[in-house]
C-alpha cells in the first residue's frame, strides 16, 4: 500500500457519522400513505438546518441496463409523485425515454434520515414543462437555454460565450421558450424511511403500492 493511499484510508477512517442527537422515529405512528411523511421529515430537515434538503440522487438506467446517478433538485410532491425537471436530450432525459422508471434518493444527515423512492416516469404536458421553467430564477432560465447539457463541449471558451448570450437573452426574454425542458414525476411504487440510531437500530419502514392503496413494512436494517 502506498504513502498516498494509506493517508486516505486514515482521512477515511477518522470520518464520523451523526455526531449530534438524533430524533425518535416510531413507525407505529406514521401516516396511512406516505407523502404526509415526506413533507413532515422534509419540513423538520429544514428546521435542523440541513442544508440544500431538497436535493436528491436520480437514478435512471441506460438502453444497456446500465446504471447512472445524479443530484438534482426537487420541484414537488404531491399526490401525482415526486417531481424534477431537464432537458429530455439530456442523458437523463434520454435514459428515461428509453426505461422510464427511476429511483430517488434523500439524504439529510442533521438528522439520520434518508428517504428511497422508486417508481415508473411520466412527462408532463408541455404547459406545465413551460410553467416549471418560468417559475424559476433567471439564471435557470440562462442554464437552460444554454442548453447542450451531457453533449461534449469543446473548451471553456465555448462554454463562456453561449453561457453570456443565454444570460443576455434570459433577462431581456424571462419568457423565452426552451422546447427540451421537460418536467418529470415519478409515481412512487415504493417509497422507504430510515430513520439512523446510534446504537444502529435503524428504523426502516417501506410503503408499497399504488395511488390511495398502501401498504406499510418494517425492514431488516
Amino acid at each position: 500500500m502506498t504513502d498516498t493511499h494509506q493517508s486516505f484510508l486514515d482521512l477515511l477512517h477518522a470520518q464520523r457519522v451523526w455526531d449530534v442527537e438524533l430524533p425518535g422515529f416510531d413507525p407505529a405512528t406514521a401516516p396511512p400513505a406516505p407523502l404526509p411523511l415526506f413533507r413532515r421529515w422534509f419540513a423538520e430537515a429544514v428546521a435542523a438546518g440541513q442544508a440544500e434538503p431538497h436535493t436528491m440522487s436520480l437514478a435512471t438506467t441506460d438502453t444497456e441496463g446500465n446504471p447512472d446517478v445524479r443530484t438534482l433538485m426537487l420541484h414537488d410532491a404531491d399526490e401525482r409523485g415526486w417531481h424534477f425537471a431537464t432537458h429530455r436530450t439530456s442523458a437523463k432525459g434520454r435514459q428515461l425515454t428509453a426505461r422510464p422508471y427511476a429511483a430517488l434518493g434523500f439524504y439529510w444527515p442533521a438528522q439520520g434520515r434518508q428517504v428511497r423512492v422508486r417508481g415508473p416516469v411520466t412527462a408532463c404536458t408541455p404547459a406545465e414543462s413551460r410553467a416549471d421553467l418560468h417559475a424559476r430564477s433567471t439564471g435557470a432560465l440562462a442554464s437552460a437555454l444554454t442548453g447542450s447539457q451531457s453533449e461534449v463541449l469543446g473548451s471553456r471558451e465555448e462554454l463562456t460565450r453561449t453561457a453570456d448570450a443565454a444570460w443576455e437573452r434570459a433577462r431581456a426574454e424571462p419568457h423565452a421558450e426552451v422546447a427540451s425542458w421537460t418536467r418529470y414525476v415519478v409515481e412512487a411504487r415504493e417509497v422507504e424511511f430510515f430513520q439512523g440510531d446510534a446504537a444502529r437500530r435503524h428504523v426502516r419502514l417501506r410503503y408499497r403500492g399504488q395511488g390511495t392503496a398502501w401498504t406499510r413494512e418494517l425492514l431488516w436494517p
